[in-house]
């Protein structure tokens, strides 16, 4: 909803200096206005953006998302050949990481160094799999899925202390659409 005072601009809500929110950040007992209210973060990002080349002091605006919400994509199916190969490529991963650290401390020989590299990526690959498809068992296929999660808001609000809104909100409204 617009408020009182509140004017539009390309889409965005740009409210009137004199609307005051709370929020906690270094100081809980800190106002802060909200000077534009985005649907898209990028958005957000790019009114301080526009604020900073305006030589605007950045460390008094905030960022604040409103309706947070948590989204899981999911990204595929789960069996157990790929239980088994993400586990070998951790493994490897982290037992080539100790070889070489091995190496580098001069706990072998220099030629041996190198083969401290290639035994810990093998063993690591190893254990890294059997490892994996122990815990895949125990999910009892009650997780057959790979996903990845991140948080989404509903508003993006650009927040400013009191004394800087009124520069800002202008800043603001003044700055381009994107093409």
């Amino acid at each position: 909803t617009i408020r009182p005072g509140a004017g539009v601009r390309g889409g965005t809500l740009v409210a009137s200096a004199s609307q005051g929110r709370r929020i906690g950040m270094d100081d809980p007992s800190a106002a802060r206005i909200t000077v534009a209210t985005y649907t898209i973060y990028r958005e957000a990002q790019r009114a301080v953006d526009h604020l900073s080349d305006s030589g605007f002091p950045v460390e008094r605006v905030a960022i604040v998302a409103e309706g947070l919400r948590l989204v899981e994509q999911v990204t595929g199916r789960l069996n157990w050949g790929r239980v088994a190969l993400g586990g070998a490529v951790s493994g490897a991963l982290i037992g080539a990481f100790f070889g070489a650290l091995l190496g580098l401390l001069g706990l072998a020989p220099v030629g041996s160094a190198l083969v401290l590299v290639v035994y810990g990526l093998i063993v690591g690959a190893f254990a890294g799999a059997v490892l994996a498809l122990i815990s895949y068992a125990f999910t009892g296929g009650k997780r057959d899925f790979t996903s990845t999660g991140g948080l989404q808001a509903d508003r993006y609000m650009v927040m400013v202390d009191p004394e800087f809104a009124p520069r800002a909100a202008e800043l603001v409204r003044t700055m381009s659409v994107p093409s």
